[in-house]
Order: C-alpha cells, then sequence, then structure tokens
C-alpha cells in the first residue's frame, strides 16, 4: 500500500486567509474570507479537496443547533475533511504534498478518558465544526499533525473525508462487539447505517438485517452487505419474523426503532445506540432488557478506528463511492446542506474544492 502524494501544491505561495463557510445564525452561511491561524510547530497547512456533509452539519444550518451545543458566534462548519499538506510546522514530520483525513475530535490527552485510549469521550476535548470551534469547510485548514492519517493512493483524497463516517461505523461494530455468525439488525439506512452494514459483513455477520422507511436506501443497502431489507413503514419487525437476533445496532435516532429493535434481540446479547439520542428517551423495554439480560450501548464518535477505516476502504471492503451521491463547490455549500432533505434520495453528500 503506497502514499498518496502531491508533487506540487496548488499555490506556490502560502495562503494568509481562506475562502470558508460560516454559519452566522439558522439559515444564514456565508462564504467569507477568513484569516488562516498561525502554523504551530506541530501544525500542518493542509489544502482541502472534499468535506462530507452531517447531519450534525444540516441541524445547525436549519436550526442553528444540534442536540444541546447552540450556535452563539459565527462558525465554519464541517468535521468530514481531507486534503493534502501543503506546509508544515518544524517539529511536524509529514511530507508536504501527502493526501490525509482529518480526525476532527481534538482530546486533552492527559484526562484519565485520554491515558486509557477513550479519547473519544474526554470532556475537555473539542471537535472542528462544533460551535465554537471552526471546522474544515475552508480551502485551508490548520491542524495538529496529531490529528491526520495519511491516505493510500488507493483512496482519492476527493472523496476521502468518507473515512470519518466510516471511522463512526467501525467503532460502532466494535462497540456491538459483533462476531463471525451473528445476525445483526441495523435500523436506518443513512450514510451511516449502510456504512455499518458493510463493516457487520466484514467482521463475518451471517444475516445483516437493514431496516428504514425509504426504498431507495433500502435498495442501496441491499447491494451494500445487507442480506434482507425491510421498510417499517409497511411491516413491523414481529410480522416480518424477526426474532432472536444476536445484536442491534441503533442508527436512525428513532425511539421506536430502537425500542422494536431490543424486543427482536434473544436473551444475553447486546444493543448499541448510535444514532444520535435525545437528552431523555421514553419508551425503552428496561423491564425486558433486565428480563434477558441484554446489554444496552452506546457508541460516540470513534476511538482509534481511522486506520481501521482506511484498511476497509483501500481494500475495497468497503465502498465509500457507493454511498456518495451529489457533491457541491464551497461556494454553494448552502444548498449542500439542504440537499438531503430537499432530495430524501440523497445519502453523502460532499463539498469539493
Amino acid at each position: 500500500m503506497t502514499t498518496q502524494t502531491y508533487s506540487q501544491p496548488r499555490h506556490t505561495v502560502l495562503p494568509g486567509s481562506t475562502e470558508a463557510a460560516v454559519l452566522h445564525g439558522a439559515g444564514d452561511l456565508r462564504i467569507e474570507q477568513k484569516p488562516l491561524k498561525p502554523i504551530g510547530p506541530r501544525d500542518v497547512l493542509v489544502e482541502m479537496r472534499s468535506g462530507g456533509v452531517c447531519g450534525s452539519d444540516m441541524h445547525y444550518f436549519a436550526e442553528g443547533r444540534n442536540g444541546t451545543n447552540v450556535l452563539r458566534q459565527p462558525t465554519i462548519l464541517g468535521h468530514e475533511g481531507a486534503g493534502v499538506v501543503i506546509a508544515r510546522g518544524e517539529l511536524a514530520s509529514i511530507a508536504v504534498g501527502t493526501a490525509v483525513v482529518i480526525e476532527p475530535a481534538l482530546p486533552c490527552r492527559e484526562c484519565a478518558a485520554c491515558l486509557s485510549g477513550r479519547y473519544n469521550v474526554c470532556a475537555a476535548g473539542t471537535c472542528f465544526g462544533s460551535p465554537p470551534t471552526d471546522g474544515l469547510f475552508a480551502r485551508h485548514v490548520v491542524v495538529p499533525e496529531a490529528a491526520l492519517h495519511i491516505l493510500p493512493d488507493s483512496i482519492p483524497a476527493g472523496i476521502g473525508a468518507v473515512i470519518e463516517p466510516l471511522a463512526v461505523a467501525v467503532w460502532a461494530v466494535e462497540r456491538a462487539e459483533v462476531q463471525a455468525g451473528h445476525r445483526v439488525l441495523i435500523t436506518g439506512a443513512g450514510p451511516i447505517g449502510l456504512l455499518v452494514a458493510q463493516v457487520a459483513a466484514a467482521r463475518g455477520a451471517r444475516e445483516i438485517i437493514v431496516t428504514d422507511v425509504n426504498d431507495d436506501r433500502l435498495a442501496v443497502a441491499g447491494k451494500l452487505g445487507a442480506t434482507r431489507t425491510i421498510n417499517t413503514a409497511k411491516q413491523d419487525l414481529g410480522s416480518a419474523g424477526v426474532r432472536d437476533l444476536d445484536r442491534l445496532i441503533e442508527c436512525s435516532g428513532n425511539a421506536r426503532a430502537l425500542s422494536d429493535g431490543i424486543q427482536a434481540l434473544a436473551p444475553a446479547t447486546r444493543a448499541t445506540v448510535v444514532g444520535q439520542a435525545r437528552p431523555t428517551v421514553d419508551g425503552i423495554p428496561l423491564g425486558f432488557l433486565q428480563r434477558y439480560e441484554i446489554d444496552l450501548v452506546t457508541a460516540f464518535r470513534y476511538a482509534n478506528a481511522f486506520p481501521t477505516a482506511i484498511k476497509l476502504a483501500s481494500a475495497g471492503t468497503v465502498d465509500l463511492q457507493a454511498i456518495v451521491t451529489a457533491s457541491y463547490p464551497l461556494s454553494d455549500s448552502a444548498a449542500a446542506l439542504t440537499a438531503p432533505v430537499n432530495d430524501p434520495t440523497n445519502l453523502k453528500v460532499l463539498i469539493t474544492y
């Protein structure tokens, strides 16, 4: 596996500012010229090639908030991104011209969680594109070298942003403890659910059932690892004969999907919540979980999942291109952020540079 490099950056003179998509309030996204922070000793300057639109970006754009985090000042959106290194600090070792994907969460690396390896739950950490921290929807970004993962030549930087949601899927399957021979239910056939299906197949799951209310998305699931698909707007799990499963991986954020999925599990199995949960959720069958000792666990972002994600994509085990349905230039970022709502057949939308 060789490293993808670019012999020449697009600019011979390093920029002092860059064009970026800045959110000022709900529905108020402006393309502005923003100053770049100085490159620190262990920082690199990345010229972006692709940025992925996530549901969190869409929530910030539509509502000015995502869950409990509220936009309080103008912020550059975006946390899925890949590009090419065009400059580095004196203590950074990565070569100029190297194609990279950016791991957006920036942990403190000092707390007990970080030191244990679970840096994804660092309470003091920040994340690119999570207000007030500026994100990656910009032509250039300065990032710590520690946040970079090198892309092999089999993964073009123009699609490299999809490695980030694939890392989410890798971590979800890890938290679910999917094993060879398992029967797995995945609720939600959005980009994460479709990636989870492919990762579960790579782990050797013998049956992968994917549910959604969108037939177009279910058709894609059928091509990407699902052995069976069910439109739960037309048929519930019980009448479909879905029972005694080994694993549930909930990717929709829908409380009903979680509740119904749990009750399709066999005793002494596991349900994993991946889709963004509300602060409190009614209707979870706690008595059923207790009676049959079904573990209910959660997954938040990822820890040490990018190398596995890159390996799966590089080998062709996971098809990144299959979930990319649209791309927009940075100047049309507002359209990119509404594309999945305006066209429900859209899956992963990219911003390209």
